[in-house]
């Protein structure tokens, strides 16, 4: 299992927008081949701070989606809502309780 995790910051006043935008898009990044998790939070105390956690079966899987439509898509439409640079980290999972 691979986890990726990335940090985006947004202006204010787009932050209606990309939710709007992660709306419609959620389920296809979700469904799309080797995604096997994704959610979506929001920072508690800087509510424009905004983190995607994903499971991906491979790196590979992973990379076919950053050079996929879809995700050239998205990027091209959040991209200029960010009020700060993004920051990505791909990370195993050590241990995980339920």
């Amino acid at each position: 299992m691979f986890v990726r995790i990335v940090k985006m910051g947004f202006d204010p006043l787009k932050i209606d927008e990309f939710l709007s935008d992660f709306e419609v898009v959620k389920h296809k990044i979700r469904a799309f081949e080797g995604c096997e998790f994704l959610e979506l939070y929001r920072d508690k105390h800087n509510t424009n701070i905004f983190f995607t956690y994903s499971y991906w079966n491979t790196e590979a899987d992973l990379e076919n989606y950053r050079h996929s439509d879809l995700f050239k898509g998205v990027w091209a439409k959040t991209k200029p809502l960010f009020n700060m640079k993004p920051e990505a980290w791909s990370v195993d999972k050590v241990v995980s309780l339920n």
